[in-house]
């Protein structure tokens, strides 16, 4: 039990943080600061909030910075033990969760819940547990903690053993898994991540079906009076996007360099066809290119005037199989191109190298937008591309994406399997007319719009309070 309380009133804790260091040849670190939902909505209750953001030390930097004792206020980074944090974060957290909530296994073959899978288990325990305590040593008599995602799922009931004054949130941001391929999971471990989140007085999801499929688990797994005695309430909080922040940065000089560049590329009198992800198995890129093919094969009277402009940013590098599904995605974008393209016409414009003016150049050139996750917990490029487009975009949205539940009426929507049912709604993008197009991209961006990051991070930490 911890004995001594520290002062913060209002406690964020994340596997990431708001910074990251570098360190250089000479020792020396550069810090640079992050983005995002959180690093918004904590920034509108102010410096006199006695606010604390717990993360990890991600790499060699982080953690040098933890010992120099270099940091800044209100950031606290823990440096966990490297192969604790390797087992926790790639060999459970990105390698067995994430697949059971984006429902991403090949099951003839996985998942082997082995033995191998215990001892990074008991590393992803105590990545929980270091959180916990570093949160129950810092948080002040009855404050409020907001813990993110399936990184630290076991978080909240632990913390709620040390201190049960707090007032604990945890917020998914990912998918929850259906019941059936939830339990999929050894039996022990469901209930405990589930007795995991129940420690928290809310559980808080991106949409209601991902909210509907956590208390699905709660019954069958721990049984119907589980969530009812545990008393945590269940919340619905859909992420939204920063629209001043997004349209201001969309139209600096480096935007528009990048935009002069991409139009370039693209050609004149072209349409496009925009998508930019991070090369994560769920984002479906693969299948897109593929149904933009059909599309070309199909409808011959495309080629030569449509481009699709592809950014797949790298993500989880250090994982053998997302860089073998980069591969792949650089295959099928190099084929179609080698199939179809001309010397004066490239039909897939593909750029892999993270560049955020890029991606908003990109935005604004789009006459349409494809979105086609297997599962994703929101997707805010499908809200972000509407609200920077110069002209208006149409967009062509999975199903399985959370956006769907606020974005499905005026998007052009499809099984993210069904390639030639893709294909078929580019073409629909493609000839809507602009009277259309304009008035569905108002009514997305105002959709989008409705719950930016600020007010998304006050309504939770209002209604942990209330």
């Amino acid at each position: 039990m911890v004995s001594e309380h520290g002062s913060a009133q209002v406690l964020v804790a994340s596997n990431r943080g708001p910074i990251t260091y570098t360190l250089n040849e000479d020792g020396s670190l550069d810090a640079r600061r992050g983005g995002g939902g959180l690093v918004s909505g904590l920034s509108a209750i102010g410096s006199e909030a006695e606010a604390l953001w717990v993360c990890a030390a991600l790499g060699e930097g982080d953690r040098a910075a933890v010992r120099q004792g270099v940091g800044e206020p209100g950031v606290q980074m823990l440096d966990i033990d490297p192969a604790v944090y390797s087992d926790a974060y790639n060999g459970i957290a990105n390698s067995a969760l994430w697949f059971v909530h984006h429902m991403l296994y090949q099951t003839a073959l996985e998942p082997v819940f082995d033995a191998e899978f215990r001892r990074q288990w008991a590393s992803y325990e105590a990545y929980n547990r270091a959180f916990a305590e570093a949160l129950a040593a810092a948080a002040g008599e009855g404050a409020a903690v907001l813990i993110q995602d399936y990184h630290l799922a076991l978080a909240p009931g632990i913390l709620r053993e040390l201190r049960p004054d707090l007032k604990i949130g945890h917020f998914s941001h990912t998918p929850w898994a259906p019941v059936d391929y939830f339990r999929m999971l050894p039996d022990d471990i469901a209930e405990q991540l589930l007795r995991g989140l129940l420690g928290a007085d809310r559980a808080c999801f991106l949409t209601h079906r991902w909210a509907d499929a956590f208390r699905a688990c709660c019954t069958e797994v721990l049984g119907a009076e589980a969530l009812p005695l545990a008393g945590t309430r269940i919340g619905v909080h859909g992420l939204g996007t920063d629209a001043d922040f997004l349209r201001e940065r969309a139209h600096r000089p480096d935007v528009a360099e990048r935009l002069t560049a991409l139009r370039a590329e693209v050609g004149p009198g072209r349409k496009t066809i925009v998508r930019v992800d991070r090369t994560e198995l769920s984002k479906n890129i693969v299948r897109g290119l593929l149904a933009y093919r059909q599309l070309l094969e199909s409808r011959p009277e495309w080629r030569e005037r449509v481009v699709h402009v592809a950014f797949a940013y790298p993500s989880r590098q250090d994982l053998a199989l997302y860089r073998t599904y980069m591969d792949e995605v650089q295959r099928v974008a190099w084929e179609i191109n080698a199939v179809y393209g001309t010397a004066g016409w490239t039909p897939v414009v593909l750029h892999l190298k993270d560049d955020f003016a890029r991606s908003l150049a990109a935005y604004r050139l789009a006459d349409v937008a494809l979105v086609n996750p297997i599962r994703d917990g929101m997707n805010l490029v499908a809200k972000e591309i509407p609200v920077v487009s110069d002209a208006g975009c149409a967009l062509v949205l999975s199903r399985e994406a959370g956006a769907y539940e606020e974005l499905g009426e005026d998007a052009l929507v499809v099984n993210p399997y069904d390639v030639m049912g893709t294909a078929e709604a580019l073409h629909e993008a493609l000839v809507m007319p602009a009277g259309e197009r304009g008035e569905r991209t108002k009514r997305l961006a105002a959709a989008a719009m409705a719950l930016p990051p600020q007010r998304w991070f006050l309504e939770q930490l209002e209604a942990l309070r209330g």
